[in-house]
């Protein structure tokens, strides 16, 4: 106050705010006290919440909003505008107990609404456009990025080599996911895309595709073999013991 400088920081909201264009996140003060509820409708709910709305009020190239036809395109104009719409149905908002990388544990509130709603859509379309085997790789080396990230170590060679690995299983990830927010929740309502592994025909059970059926017969016995031999030797070792 003395100098001019503008604290968010009260006796009323006595604790840390780190805002960007990402997300808030809250730490310290009596957020320290791992049980009083920050959002729902206990007395820090009022006063925690710079993005998104209580609950009970409640990597993209374009976001089209059906309801009014909407339409924003560039990186930021599109995050923003989806920060407002998230953040009025309370979408993006966790308490959570998490891990310092110098050992503690810290209690945080999160606010990240845009990012939330393209988070569940990149997955959506993700799981949609990759390879099964591919995107099981792809998921640990996340935990890994996430991690390497959260510690600070984003010009580190190990982030560099996983960010090469996690670019290039996005090579085939492209569509459109529609989705809706509703009361804190993001709903996929369906999804397309000209690299989609899907395909209708061979899933399907009124038209007949490359797949038959009979198949499974030897896919069974070939996947049940291992597992018969298991069995077969622990039976032998149940006897021997009961002699």
């Amino acid at each position: 106050q003395k100098h001019g400088i503008p604290v968010p920081v009260t006796p009323q909201t006595p604790w840390s705010m780190d805002e960007n264009l990402m997300h808030i996140s809250y730490e310290a003060g009596i957020l320290e006290n791992p049980k009083p509820r920050a959002g729902g409708v206990s007395s820090l709910c009022s006063l925690i919440g710079n993005f998104t709305a209580g609950p009970p009020v409640c990597v993209p190239v374009k976001v089209t909003n059906i309801g009014d036809g909407a339409t924003r395109s560039s990186a930021l104009e599109l995050f923003v505008y989806l920060n407002d719409i998230a953040g009025k149905h309370g979408v993006g908002r966790i308490d959570i107990v998490e891990n310092r990388f110098v050992g503690m544990k810290s209690r945080g509130i999160y606010e990240t609404p845009a990012g939330t709603i393209l988070y569940h859509a990149h997955l959506d379309i993700e799981a949609f456009t990759m390879d099964r085997e591919v995107r099981k790789i792809k998921q640990g080396l996340s935990l890994k990025f996430s991690e390497l990230v959260y510690n600070g170590f984003w010009h580190s060679p190990e982030c560099e080599f996983v960010r090469e690995c996690i670019g290039r299983s996005q090579e085939p990830v492209v569509g459109t996911v529609r989705l809706s927010v509703f009361k804190g929740q993001v709903y996929i309502l369906g999804r397309e895309s000209p690299r989609s592994l899907y395909n209708e025909e061979l899933v399907s059970m009124n038209v007949q595709g490359d797949y038959e059926p009979a198949d499974a017969t030897g896919f069974i016995n070939i996947n049940s073999l291992r597992l018969k031999e298991y069995h077969r030797l622990q039976s032998k070792v149940t006897v021997k013991q009961d002699e």
